[in-house]
């Protein structure tokens, strides 16, 4: 991303010439000032809080520690590193030059990179995750574990780690002399042509292979989850028909339905994350955009408001999926519930009868190391009840009513 000073070019034609031939130093209005102010700061409070509160209710609840999961914890600490280190800046930006000295420069710039390129490889790694666990579920029994997860999101942020330390040798700071006043920029230590093959290299590992990648597996998905009937041996060992027993029948139609409820939290699941990379790829469209353009044209587009409106959308995109994952998921709705202390969800008799039903899906977990076993898949309702083997059985046989 490019750093907050770059953001903050003026016309500075429009400044008048001092006495000593020096032009007046370029201020923003009064007007741009406050609206960055108030954006930045409304943008980036909720989206500091929304992802800290994920980070909390996955690494601490038990039952949330589920391998997508992981990958929604890598991309809440990237958003985090995002809003702190791009946010925070541009609103003491706004009002004053650069604050934070050289080393400041260096710092922020490259966490910057880090958070933006982290927040994307985490969006195609649980896009990646989701294809394998739906479409290949055998496989996933094996390549879908906790364990996994965790050895892929560090492989993700070591190599990102060490892909963005060349930006701590592409900036620098500036000082700039006005009639009343010097301005110190963090900005680029060479011609900005020379950063045109950095930037399509960025483009196009950070933006267009992620959005390729999800595009194509999520279309594969789409055909699993929302094309394909549910199984014919499945169907007609539900219907009871055949020379069964109305006994096997009810025991059968009793025994589909955490299946079915599995079926549905599958798709309530990739909803949700079909979403987050949507609106990745739509908030982060104008700025990709604007970084292309201005890589080919001379001098840069850098209508203020135009500028903002960028920053704006990056912003968002690193503070709305909590939102998101508060409103389309029923596991992290409640997660975020009891952090915040609230202990009842809905109101009145429907509410408490809502919270009584248990919501299952499936979580692999991983198989003890050395014993040979099969990875275990647990059954778990919202409340972080876990029945296993013999116990989910008898739990499948339950009528719910």
């Amino acid at each position: 991303m490019e750093n907050s000073t770059t953001f903050s070019v003026l016309n500075a034609s429009s400044s008048a010439i001092g006495p000593l031939g020096l032009r007046d130093m370029p201020l923003r209005s009064v007007e741009e000032q406050a609206v960055t102010i108030l954006l930045t700061v409304f943008i980036c409070g909720v989206g500091i809080t929304g992802n800290v509160m994920v980070v909390l209710v996955v690494l601490g609840t038990k039952h949330m520690v589920t391998p997508t999961n992981c990958y929604l914890v890598s991309l809440a600490v990237a958003d985090l590193m995002v809003l702190l280190a791009a946010g925070l800046p541009n609103i003491s930006d706004a009002t004053a030059s650069w604050v934070y000295g050289h080393a400041g420069c260096l710092c922020i710039t490259y966490l910057q990179y880090l958070g933006i390129n982290v927040s994307s490889c985490s969006i195609a790694a649980f896009t990646v995750e989701r294809y394998i666990a739906i479409c290949h579920s055998i496989r996933a029994q094996f390549l879908c574990t906790v364990s996994r997860a965790k050895r892929i999101i560090a492989a993700v942020w070591v190599s990102t780690a060490l892909y963005c330390v060349m930006w701590f040798f592409l900036v620098d700071t500036d000082e700039a002399t006005y009639a009343n006043g010097v301005v110190v920029t963090c900005g680029y230590r060479v011609s900005r042509s020379l950063y045109m093959p950095v930037y399509f290299l960025d483009f196009t590992l950070f933006y267009v292979v992620p959005l390729a990648v999800s595009t194509v597996l999520y279309g594969l998905i789409a055909r699993i989850l929302f094309m394909s009937p549910l199984p014919s041996d499945l169907s007609d060992r539900g219907g009871g028909g055949g020379g069964g027993s109305v006994h096997q029948g009810h025991a059968s139609s009793t025994a589909l339905k955490p299946r079915k409820g599995m079926a549905s939290g599958r798709k309530q699941v990739t909803k949700m994350l079909a979403v987050v990379v949507v609106l990745f790829a739509l908030l982060w469209m104008p700025y990709r955009t604007l970084v292309v353009v201005n890589s080919v044209t001379d001098p840069p587009y850098t209508n203020a408001w135009v500028l903002l409106f960028c920053r704006v959308c990056v912003y968002c995109n690193s503070a709305v999926n909590p939102v998101i994952y508060n409103l389309m998921s029923q596991k992290f709705r409640v997660a975020f519930g009891r952090l915040c202390g609230c202990k009842g969800h809905g109101g009145g008799a429907k509410g408490k009868a809502a919270n009584r039903t248990p919501v299952y899906y499936s979580a692999i977990k991983d198989s003890l190391p050395d014993s040979g076993a099969e990875p275990i898949t647990e059954q778990e309702d919202v409340r972080g009840a876990t029945v296993t083997g013999k116990a989910s059985s008898r739990v499948r046989e339950r009528p719910q009513h």
